[in-house]
C-alpha cells in the first residue's frame, strides 16, 4: 500500500512537472536547453558529417546530417545549426569529414554535433593562445661607487 502511494505521488509529481515546467518556453528555448544538457552530460564519440541541407520548406533552417556508431549500432541524425552561426559556417564545408559527436549515454539517439559551448565540426579546434609579446630583460646596471 505504501509503495503504491509512493508510486502514485511520483507519477503525479512527474506529470505536474512535465505539464507546467515547460510552459511559456519557446521551441527554440527548449532546443537550446536540450543541446546544453547533452553537452553537460554527454559522452564524445567519432562521427562523420554526411550532408549539409538548407531546406526550402523551412526558411532559415540549416541542417547538418551526421552519422555515429555506439556499441555496434549506427545512428544518423540531423541538427539545425541556424542558432549557432560559428558552427554553421564550419558545417557548410564539412561534408564527408570526421567530426566529434556528443550523445546522451542513457539515450544514444539524443545527440549534438554543436552547441553554444562546444563544437565537434572539423575546424573548430581550440585556437592556440596568442603568443606573449617578448619582453627584453632589463639592462643590468652597476652601482656607482664614490
Amino acid at each position: 500500500m505504501i509503495l503504491a502511494s509512493a508510486s502514485a505521488a511520483v507519477l503525479v509529481t512527474a506529470w505536474v512537472w512535465v505539464r507546467f515546467a515547460h510552459r511559456g518556453k519557446t521551441a527554440d528555448e527548449l532546443e537550446r536547453q536540450r543541446r546544453l544538457d547533452v553537452n553537460r552530460r554527454g559522452r564524445i564519440t567519432s562521427g562523420r558529417v554526411v550532408d549539409f541541407i538548407e531546406p526550402e520548406a523551412t526558411p532559415g533552417a540549416r541542417l547538418v546530417v551526421y552519422k555515429y556508431e555506439i556499441a555496434g549500432v549506427t545512428y544518423e541524425a540531423a541538427q539545425d545549426l541556424s542558432a549557432l552561426p560559428g558552427a554553421l559556417a564550419l558545417a557548410r564545408h564539412a561534408t564527408d569529414r570526421v567530426a566529434s559527436v556528443k550523445f546522451d549515454p542513457k539515450v544514444p539517439t539524443n545527440s549534438i554535433i554543436a552547441c553554444e559551448q562546444w563544437c565537434g565540426i572539423p575546424g573548430a579546434e581550440a585556437k592556440p593562445a596568442p603568443a606573449r609579446p617578448s619582453v627584453a630583460p632589463a639592462p643590468k646596471t652597476q652601482a656607482l661607487s664614490d
